[in-house]
This record gives C-alpha cells, sequence and structure tokens, in this order.
C-alpha cells in the first residue's frame, strides 16, 4: 500500500499577478479531474473510500480542511480508526496524496472553496471501488483539528 504524500509546488507573485505551479507533481497515474464547489462551511463531504483508487487533492480557491483514515476493514471498518488531517489552502501550492486503501472526507473552511481532484481510475472503474459511510461514522469532529502539527 502506497504511503499518503504531499507534494508542494510553488508560487510566483510579481507585477504581473500570481502563478501556482506544480512542477513537482508527476500527472502519469491520472485518468480523469474534476472539481468540487463547497458554497458554505457547514458541508461535510465525507465518507468515501476505494480499495483500489489513489485521489490528489488540490485547492484552487478558498481552504479545506481533509480527513483520511486507512481502513481495515472495508466491510465494517472499525469506527475507532486513527484520523489524521491535513489543511489545504489556496494560498499554498500543495497536492495531498490520498491512495487507495483509504477513506477521505473534507469540509469547507471558507464559503466557495474549491478543491481540484485527480484519480488514477476512470469513472466506470472508480463506481465498483467505492465505499461510502455516512459523515459521522468514524466519530470524527468536524470542527478543525491538527494532527501532528497539520
Amino acid at each position: 500500500m502506497s504511503d499518503i504524500e504531499l507534494v508542494e509546488g510553488e508560487i510566483f507573485v510579481d507585477e504581473r499577478g500570481k502563478i501556482n505551479s506544480l512542477n513537482n507533481f508527476a500527472f502519469d497515474d491520472v485518468q480523469r479531474i474534476y472539481f468540487i464547489h463547497h458554497p458554505d462551511t457547514d458541508v461535510v463531504r465525507a465518507w468515501q473510500g476505494h480499495q483500489n483508487e489513489t485521489n490528489y487533492f488540490y485547492v484552487t480557491k478558498g481552504s479545506f480542511i481533509v480527513k483520511w483514515i486507512e481502513i481495515d476493514n472495508f466491510d465494517h471498518p472499525s469506527k475507532d480508526l486513527i484520523v489524521q488531517s491535513k489543511i489545504l489552502t489556496d494560498q499554498q501550492s500543495e497536492v495531498l496524496t490520498i491512495p487507495e486503501g483509504h477513506a477521505n472526507g473534507f469540509k469547507a473552511l471558507e464559503p466557495d472553496s474549491i478543491v481540484l481532484v485527480f484519480s488514477d481510475m476512470t469513472l466506470e472503474d472508480s463506481k465498483s471501488d467505492n465505499y461510502r459511510w455516512e459523515h459521522d461514522y468514524f466519530n470524527v469532529n468536524w470542527n478543525i483539528e491538527l494532527i501532528d502539527g497539520q
């Protein structure tokens, strides 16, 4: 199983504007790309997991708290699994990789936030590898709580 990875990009600002780059992110395995728009900060989009799919998250507007859990059993996961978190923001150019074998969820921290998601599976393949649980299944507090300074 792959590890969680944070790929840092760069932000360049001058009198002409701003460039957010992802020069260190390789798109070799990306099969599809989609945007998710959260109009308010009350919506929690969780939990969705994949045994075989890897997702990559990049915030294009606003900020999100992203949480993930390594799943022990996709049919009946333990409710006391370790939750990890990371705040992603459009002020930092970062791609968060959540590999296969994990469930993830996220919540906007600012109104009208947008996250760009890359996947290493086609939509058709992803549908057969999609597991969902209610946002409160793992007893997670969706208010900002940081783990390991993230």
